[in-house]
């Protein structure tokens, strides 16, 4: 035990949300509110012989982070097959530079940025010629 099985992205707009995830990774979400008793959505991020996990949107409790804050937080980084293809999507729907990309040398490309609800993200596509 002790492995990641599910995520929960706290937001203040649900339905803003939903939209920024689908469009950008492609995820579909399920209304289990009524189990939560608050506004809670299962985010399907792909399929399930994939790996990876899934997780939810849920309705933020607080305020929301400051621009500029420090990270307090768990951030989840996101595989995708193109970076500058997904980096286009992120700012088209409403996402921010957090960090550009960078190479993991021999590994990766890895970035993050800000959704539309204040949260940082980071990307990551695999590459073993990054440097």
């Amino acid at each position: 035990m002790g492995r990641i099985v599910h995520f929960e992205i706290h937001v203040n707009d649900m339905e803003r949300a939903k939209t920024f995830y689908g469009e950008v990774f492609g995820w579909s979400f399920q209304d289990w509110t009524d189990y939560a008793g608050m506004p809670y959505f299962g985010a399907v991020t792909g399929n399930e012989n994939e790996h990876g996990i899934d997780g939810a949107l849920m309705q933020r409790q607080s305020a929301p982070p400051e621009t500029h804050q420090a990270l307090n937080a768990f951030a989840c980084t996101i595989g995708v097959e193109n970076y500058d293809l997904t980096e286009a999507k992120i700012i088209e729907n409403g996402g921010k530079l957090a960090m550009p990309k960078f190479a993991l040398p021999g590994m990766a490309w890895q970035g993050y940025y800000i959704d539309p609800e204040g949260n940082t993200f980071g990307i990551h596509q695999p590459d073993v010629n990054a440097k």
